[in-house]
């Protein structure tokens, strides 16, 4: 099973458009520049209090997200399968097509 990060992480990749500005402003400084919760409230003059609940308020949508259009754990699977294709004998056809499903992510 992934860490709590690094799904947060693939989450945000996937549904951030979905996301406010402001939410998304918390979550790149918090989980991609690894900013820690009272760096951002110093940074963005709020309480540190404000910064955890925003957090924690985000990442129950984007988990509300994933739990209704499944984007992440179609990713996942289809990974899973082209990693299994890529282990098999190929031909000049089927990496042209392995090469294809990888292009669509």
């Amino acid at each position: 099973m992934l860490s709590k990060t690094t799904r947060i992480n693939y989450l945000f990749d996937f549904y951030q458009a979905l996301l406010t500005p402001k939410q998304r402003n918390y979550m790149e400084l918090y989980y991609l520049e690894d900013y820690s919760l009272g760096e951002i409230s110093d940074l963005l003059k709020v309480s540190r209090q404000a910064v955890y609940d925003n957090i924690k308020r985000t990442e129950t949508m984007l988990e509300s997200y994933e739990s209704k259009l499944f984007l992440y754990d179609k990713f996942e699977k289809r990974d899973a399968i082209i990693k299994q294709i890529e282990s098999m004998e190929k031909d000049e056809n089927m990496l042209k097509l392995i090469q294809q499903l990888k292009e669509i992510d």
